[in-house]
């Protein structure tokens, strides 16, 4: 079982990960057209006067105001626990040197790697932030009448491959099982990432830098097909 979660079963997830997010960001791609920037021609009469300009002070409050109303502005704790748990869930096992070393002797490719003690910290947060986002799921009613039950799988799918990697570091319970269960669930966790709520980490960056809306973070440069 080990040989096979860690040889053919990792290979096959690895392809289906990268050809499924090429799929769904080709897919994304053509439900979007670049967005098309109208100048609107103006008129000036001589009877028109100049709008009054905008004092230093009225910008700053202007600015405070948009960032009150802002999403950092509005849940700020959300926020910060949000943006560590995904640095970590992202970072730790693509620095981690175990991860590393497998990687090289696989295709011979080596990224830079982060000291264990510090990967295992960043394991912990995530597990952390993950309890966070079950309790919230659970105790705040506009979350929980929201939720169901393929969303506390996502969660416990994403969860699983941190957890059994923690265990299996500090070497609790039967190690080579723990492995052989982290290897397992991480392969599962790939197969899923482009066809499941998963994916949003990957495709955030596209949705928020690129099309227009209400949550783009800058003016987009695409907006959806109508």
């Amino acid at each position: 079982m080990y040989d096979f979660v860690r040889g053919p079963l990792f290979w096959a997830s690895a392809i289906i990960c990268i050809a499924g997010l090429i799929y769904r960001s080709v897919k994304l791609l053509r439900l979007t057209q670049k967005k098309e920037i109208v100048l609107c021609p103006v008129t000036i009469s001589p009877k028109d006067k100049p709008a009054p300009a905008i004092s230093a002070e009225e910008r700053k409050l202007d600015r405070i105001a948009r960032f009150q109303n802002s999403v950092i502005g509005q849940h700020p704790v959300m926020v910060a626990v949000s943006t560590v748990f995904h640095v970590c869930l992202f970072a730790s096992p693509l620095l981690l040197l175990a991860h590393n070393v497998m990687l090289s002797s696989a295709i011979g490719i080596r990224l830079p790697a982060i000291p264990d003690g510090l990967a295992d910290l960043m394991t912990i947060f995530v597990l952390a932030g993950a309890f966070f986002f079950l309790i919230r799921r659970i105790a705040v009613p506009k979350v929980a009448a929201i939720s169901s039950a393929y969303d506390y799988g996502v969660l416990f799918l994403t969860l699983m491959p941190f957890l059994t990697g923690f265990l299996a570091y500090h070497q609790l319970f039967h190690y080579k099982s723990v492995l052989t269960l982290h290897i397992l669930t991480g392969d599962i966790l790939l197969i899923a990432l482009p066809f499941t709520k998963i994916g949003h980490m990957v495709f955030f960056f596209f949705s928020r830098l690129h099309i227009a809306g209400e949550y783009c973070l800058g003016r987009g440069s695409r907006t959806w097909n109508t």
